[in-house]
């Protein structure tokens, strides 16, 4: 099997559901913006669900890959929270089909669309509790129960992804953040 060819398949199915949607795009969209054959395309993948699938995990990965390497570069615990939560915002108004497949229900009886949330969900909750716990062993962050805590920052982060990255402007978002984090840090109880 010829990878080249069917990268520039994922690479242009990713265009057109990005621009179009999953369900309004086509597989003869598909092989015109691949410059092949229809036929070709189906020598690479079953169906546009598979196509479909590729193009989520591949940027699954691009997500993960620069939430990570976005972290990575921070020092501090709350430097790290918030590289996190910046980058992941900024990647997924970037990152149209990751999103689409995270959020919108008439894709929820696809089982790889369940698998990747459910892969993504975790992955963040296990990359905010590496966070928390470095913050605990360092002294910075005084937390009870560091599971919770981390499922608490990733489902307020989903509740707040169809504002933040739709309806808000891109430079606006990082000030939202940083009056989440002041909130997270310092808590709403008058000291």
């Amino acid at each position: 099997m010829d990878l080249e060819k069917k990268e520039n398949i994922i690479e242009s199915a990713q265009k057109l559901f990005s621009r179009f949607g999953f369900l309004k795009t086509t597989v003869d969209e598909i092989a015109k913006a691949a410059r092949m054959g229809k036929a070709s395309i189906y020598h690479y993948f079953k169906s546009k669900e598979d196509i479909f699938r590729e193009v989520v995990e591949k940027e699954r990965q691009i997500l993960s890959g620069k939430t990570r390497e976005a972290i990575e570069r921070e020092n501090t615990p709350q430097d790290k929270i918030k590289a996190f939560i910046v980058t992941r915002m900024e990647c997924l108004s970037e990152l149209a089909n990751i999103y689409d497949a995270l959020k919108n229900e008439y894709l929820e009886h696809y089982a790889f669309i369940e698998k990747a949330r459910a892969a993504n969900f975790r992955e963040e909750i296990e990359t905010v509790k590496a966070i928390l716990q470095d913050g605990v062993n360092d002294g910075v962050f005084e937390i009870y129960d560091i599971e919770l805590t981390s499922f608490a920052i990733i489902t307020a982060l989903k509740g707040l992804e169809y504002p933040w990255t739709i309806e808000i402007p891109s430079h606006e978002i990082e000030k939202n953040i940083d009056k989440l984090l002041d909130i997270l840090f310092n808590g709403i109880v008058k000291r």
